[in-house]
């Protein structure tokens, strides 16, 4: 079974969004995959941002159950994949954790995007729409990946 994991900021926005749009279309599809998420800087058992849980929910996902996890409380060390909302966000895991870098993409990155634009702008703070576009480009990356696995 392989192991794929979501890594942003707060565990709150970006990668529980891709998170839960992950565990539904692995469903969908019938793949032997586990999903799980983290934040670099999440504080452990955050819940997702109320604009996080409605933009997803237009994908039939529900996030109100979703609670955030922090990288260093995360089964990062057992996965087979990490993907990432930013390059920022991989640096930072890179360098933290670098005998996993073979592992470790953004999420547009592993899904083939243009390399001068792979990230994933962080929603927080912002209005709903801003949260809708970012669940879009999750959802199109992730339309891809599923492919790939």
């Amino acid at each position: 079974m392989e192991k794929i994991m979501f890594i942003c900021t707060g565990n709150i926005c970006r990668s529980a969004m891709a998170d839960g749009l992950m565990k539904k279309l692995v469903k969908e599809k019938n793949k032997d995959i586990e999903v799980y998420s983290c934040g670099i800087f999440a504080e452990d058992g955050d819940k997702p941002t109320f604009n996080a849980i409605e933009a997803i929910k237009e994908y039939g996902v529900d996030l109100r159950e979703h609670r955030a996890t922090n990288i260093y409380s995360s089964k990062i060390k057992d996965m087979d994949i990490i993907l990432c909302a930013t390059v920022s966000h991989k640096n930072n895991v890179v360098a933290i954790y670098p005998e996993l870098k073979d592992k470790i993409f953004t999420i547009k990155e592993y899904a083939g995007f243009d390399e001068n634009n792979l990230d994933i702008p962080d929603p927080w703070g912002y209005n709903i729409e801003t949260y809708r576009f970012c669940a879009s480009t999750i959802s199109n990356c992730l339309e891809k990946i599923i492919e790939k696995m």
